[in-house]
């Protein structure tokens, strides 16, 4: 079967071919599968509900890479996706990561799909999604192929992305002037940042593998742990206990909430807090600080007003891509924290490479010979030495005799 890109007018091609009597009984060579469907309107959300063989349903313009991992981690066996996995405004990877892992990514399904009942077994044949033998929705099943040409139809767009993403950057500079020059609004806390290192958790990019390889930095230099929404779980599901957790508290869980860290709900600039009745539910009086941008930006403020002497920055985003990724214009205050903080900031894989060991294991069997060689010696050089070594010939010498009389009879 012919697979083709993703275009607004795919659609009414796709309702042409349905008029026509077309349908998947009529191709045999169309590939199918089936499963239970999983549907969320919310990615990272419905990413916690997913098991092995589900059939993922989003809604999920632009799926980017923090998305996508959380997909394939989840191991589903499709992904089927109402909107278009890449619109055009900038070249997303998460399409790429799903077909890579063999996830069947079906792109521009319309809101039909998401009307599936929770848990209703969906086949998937071809291009088609199918509910009990009546067809739901008909997409554009994606390829590496396709995929590659999407992505770099994305790039000729970027330029646009570039400059609306230079005005939202200066939109935000003049609305959070003060906070960003000279720390206005910054809310008092409890807990004891100044002259400290301070590690910042964001479930962003590969956060799991970093923040493992930053065991030995953490055990050595005690920082403030920081978890940024879900970030906290990732403190805590890595052995330790954050101690403030930051964010508008939509993917962090109950568990991080009570585990007795003080939280800070970001709040809007009019004062609304959306994460605020859940934490005092669970009988937290939180810190509230309303700020425009995102919650690891106003992370990475809190912990340069503080005082902190170097902020450790796990998960968070650094590149343009990245930026854009995001999928908001908040992101312009990603662009001008690193530029507030950024003598203090350092990346986590930087540190990670620091305190990597540079001694193979080679190299340290080496050095233990060459350690024992130098004990031997210097027993050898003494009375006492030698008179050991000859107790341990002659113990030898009977042990050897005694095994050859064991099997010699």
């Amino acid at each position: 079967m012919k697979l083709t890109l993703s275009r607004p007018e795919r659609r009414a091609d796709r309702e042409a071919g349905r008029a026509a009597g077309r349908t998947a009984e009529q191709e045999p060579d169309v590939p199918t599968s089936h499963g239970p469907a999983r549907v969320g309107a919310r990615t990272k959300e419905l990413t916690s509900r997913l098991r092995p063989g589900d059939v993922a349903v989003i809604d999920h313009v632009d799926i980017d890479r923090v998305a996508a991992d959380a997909l394939v981690a989840a191991q589903p066996l499709a992904v089927l996706n109402a909107a278009r996995s890449t619109s055009g405004r900038y070249p997303n990877t998460g399409p790429g990561i799903l077909i890579e892992a063999g996830i069947v990514l079906l792109d521009d399904l319309g809101p039909a799909v998401m009307s599936i009942p929770d848990g209703t077994d969906v086949v998937i044949a071809g291009d088609e999604v199918r509910v009990g033998g009546d067809l739901i929705a008909s997409g554009d099943r994606q390829s590496g192929v396709t995929v590659a040409a999407n992505t770099a139809a994305a790039r000729e767009g970027l330029s646009e992305e570039i400059e609306r993403f230079a005005e939202n950057t200066m939109t935000y500079l003049r609305r959070e002037r003060d906070l960003l020059l000279d720390g206005v609004g910054v809310p008092d806390i409890r807990t004891a940042i100044a002259g400290r290192h301070v590690l910042i958790v964001v479930r962003g990019y590969h956060y799991r593998e970093d923040l493992a390889m930053l065991r030995p930095y953490i055990k050595e230099n005690r920082p403030v742990l920081i978890g940024v929404d879900g970030g906290a779980d990732a403190i805590i599901d890595a052995g330790w206990r954050p101690d403030l957790i930051v964010g508008d508290m939509d993917s962090v869980s109950d568990r991080a909430l009570s585990s007795g860290a003080e939280i800070v709900v970001h709040a809007y600039r009019d004062g609304k807090a959306p994460g605020l009745e859940r934490v005092k539910a669970l009988g937290v009086e939180p810190v509230v600080f309303p700020a425009t941008g995102t919650s690891e930006d106003i992370t990475m403020l809190l912990a340069d007003d503080k005082g902190a002497e170097l902020i450790v920055a796990v998960g968070t985003h650094a590149t343009l891509v990245e930026f854009l990724d995001k999928g908001r214009a908040g992101m312009a205050s990603t662009f001008l924290t690193r530029l507030r903080v950024g003598g203090k900031l350092v990346d986590a894989k930087g540190v990670s490479r620091l305190y990597r060991t540079r001694i193979s294991n080679f190299q340290l069997t080496l050095l233990s010979l060459a350690g024992l060689a130098a004990v031997v010696a210097a027993l050898w050089s003494t009375s006492m030495g030698q008179t050991s070594f000859d107790i341990v010939g002659t113990r030898l010498d009977d042990f050897v005799s005694w095994v050859g009389r064991l099997f010699g009879g």
